[in-house]
């Protein structure tokens, strides 16, 4: 799988690129390919607060229905319209076009303890074997 190296990612299977205080969340290829087609995403409003660890959201999908987990603490800017209106853009673009929300982060240093693409790599791995 390919997993972009300027992303940070997360035990849970969501992605975060930062730009400045904003960053963008979505899944992974892997959560996708794992929940299989998408065909609703529930999403927070800008003006919401995110916790890390914490779910802010839902993607449901034919076989499944998983909670969206935060990597940072903050305040949500926008949810992705796109998204909202077409869900199965996730299964098709999910490191592009397909992004969650946009998030102003509270503080920075919460993105230290995240995954490289390296690491996530390793990490799915592990989870595969087990």
């Amino acid at each position: 799988m390919n997993f972009p190296d300027n992303l940070k990612y997360t035990k849970d299977h969501e992605w975060i690129r930062v730009d400045e205080n904003i960053g963008t969340i979505g899944i992974t290829d892997y959560a996708q390919k794992e929940l299989g087609d998408i065909v609703f995403v529930e999403l927070p409003k800008a003006g919401d607060h995110v916790t890390a660890k914490e779910s802010f959201g839902t993607v449901e999908s034919v076989k499944a229905v998983s909670e969206i987990y935060s990597p940072v603490d903050g305040e949500v800017v926008a949810a992705n319209p796109k998204v909202q209106a077409s869900p199965e853009l996730l299964n098709a673009d999910p490191h592009g076009d397909a992004w969650l929300i946009r998030v102003r982060l509270a503080d920075r240093s919460d993105i230290e303890g995240l995954m490289t693409a390296e690491d996530y790599e390793a990490y799915i791995s592990q989870e595969k074997a087990h």
